[in-house]
């Protein structure tokens, strides 16, 4: 009888070693090495076998056939905006959150909509029984004959109900839960998440059936399990929030058929996930005017532009080393643009402390809002108020000038369209933006201007 071997895999980052070893070469971690079984590769007289189906040829790049890929529309708007369209038959799309963020709530409405497009849908829930899928389903109104809900965690059995059900779409809750047992590590492992999602691809491109993967997120906020889970599928979604806001934001980080960085915006409620069609609106309808430290910047979310309140608190400091937070916006980038209000502009904010928000929950990484902080923590400071029909567009560099930023017309026709008086863009931009009559663009270079037109000061 021969020997079994083995070999042992990091938890973590999916390293392989011959011999354990008590803190991981690929991502410095100690104690991940677990011990597996290394699975036999069959062989014949030296070469890999190969079925004559699987041979394939390499063809010229002209001869190749290609079509605009077909695509279901879901019915959420939103949700297909991300999607680029709607949902490509055979992709394989990972969708990845925090607990209790709504990920099931999602895909669950999302296959009730496309039960009434005549699709077939399997459910498979590894972390739910099918009675507490059904309760969610009666919260949410939704019952059909051909939406199936099944409760199992190993793959063979779901790959056998796959073939009996005969679905178009299946949704898999979650990948983490799910193993094979062909592989010995536990469910949730490197192991167990790249075979498991290695068959899944081949039962989508194979079958022509849509996949949708949940996964689990780490306390950092990435997707748990191997880096190459990413790599593998072909969309990869978040779904975030606020556990005190009510919306949701879903995002797309990777796509490939369509855009990425798109962005949809939903509302929590009791009857489910309902979708936001303005949420510029939205976003300032509590807005306070006349006070200090508020200011509005058209932000772009791929190819939405969106208003969103930024505010600031600047108080004096009572400790040796102020403090900086921020919610809602990178605090590096905060630190940057008090050190340029500070030395280009003469602003004394050593001994200040600085809060900043983005109100409704949301988050801003872009460089377009540069200017919007920047005068918000100005107009705290000074105590006075920006003017409530102000809309600030701009990236701030390091010498205090104002740099130009890209789809500074859709941002302008946002702001136009929410009753915004003027909007203070940067005057490089001005070249590239045709004449407009229901609002004001004032181009500025400097910080300095800046303020002065904003505040009034120099």
């Amino acid at each position: 009888m021969s020997k079994v071997k083995t070999k042992f895999v990091c938890n973590e980052c999916g390293y392989e070693s011959p011999k354990w070893m008590g803190k991981c070469p690929g991502c410095n971690q100690w104690n991940t090495l677990q011990e597996e079984k290394q699975k036999k590769t069959r062989f014949s007289g030296g070469a890999f076998q190969h079925s004559a189906q699987t041979m394939s040829k390499a063809v010229p790049l002209r001869d190749i056939e290609s079509m605009e890929e077909p695509r279901i529309i879901t019915g959420l708007l939103e949700l297909d905006r991300v999607l680029g369209g709607g949902i490509v038959p055979g992709s394989l799309v990972l969708i990845g959150g925090d607990p209790g963020i709504g990920k099931s709530t999602l895909l669950l409405q999302v296959s009730a909509l496309l039960v009434h497009k005549n699709q077939r849908v399997l459910y498979v829930s590894g972390e739910e029984s099918t009675r507490q899928t059904k309760l969610r389903a009666n919260r949410l109104s939704l019952v059909s004959d051909q939406l199936y809900v099944y409760s199992e965690t190993n793959l063979e059995e779901i790959i056998s109900t796959i073939d009996q059900v005969q679905p178009h779409f299946v949704v898999i809750d979650s990948i983490q839960t799910v193993y094979h047992s062909e592989v010995t590590s536990a469910p949730g492992s490197v192991s167990q998440v790249r075979e498991c999602t290695s068959e899944l691809m081949r039962i989508a491109k194979t079958k022509a059936i849509a996949i949708f993967i949940v996964g689990h997120v780490t306390k950092e906020g990435a997707i748990a399990g191997p880096k190459l889970l990413e790599h593998m599928v072909d969309t990869v979604l978040y779904f975030e929030g606020e556990r005190h806001h009510s919306f949701r934001i879903i995002r797309a980080v990777k796509n490939r058929f369509g855009s990425t960085n798109e962005m949809g915006i939903f509302d929590m409620k009791d009857t489910g996930l309902e979708e936001v069609e303005n949420p510029s609106e939205i976003f300032l309808e509590e807005r306070s005017m006349g006070s200090s430290g508020s200011t509005v910047v058209a932000s772009m979310e791929g190819t939405r532009p969106m208003l969103v309140e930024i505010q600031a608190l600047i108080t004096p400091s009572s400790f040796g080393n102020p403090r900086r937070m921020a919610t809602g916006i990178d605090h590096n980038r905060v630190s940057l643009i008090m050190a340029v209000l500070e030395k280009r502009v003469g602003l004394l904010l050593q001994n200040q402390d600085a809060y900043l928000k983005v109100a409704g929950g949301v988050k801003l990484d872009e460089p377009a809002i540069d200017l919007a902080i920047a005068i918000s923590i100005a107009s705290s400071f000074r105590d006075e108020p920006t003017k409530p029909g102000d809309c600030f567009i701009g990236e701030v560099g390091l010498t205090g000038e104002i740099r130009r930023v890209t789809r500074l017309e859709n941002r302008i026709q946002e702001a136009e369209k929410l009753g915004f008086q003027r909007v203070i863009v940067p005057k490089y931009n001005l070249d590239s933006i045709k004449a407009t009559k229901g609002i004001e663009v004032v181009g500025v270079s400097s910080l300095q201007e800046t303020l002065k037109a904003a505040l009034g000061g120099s």
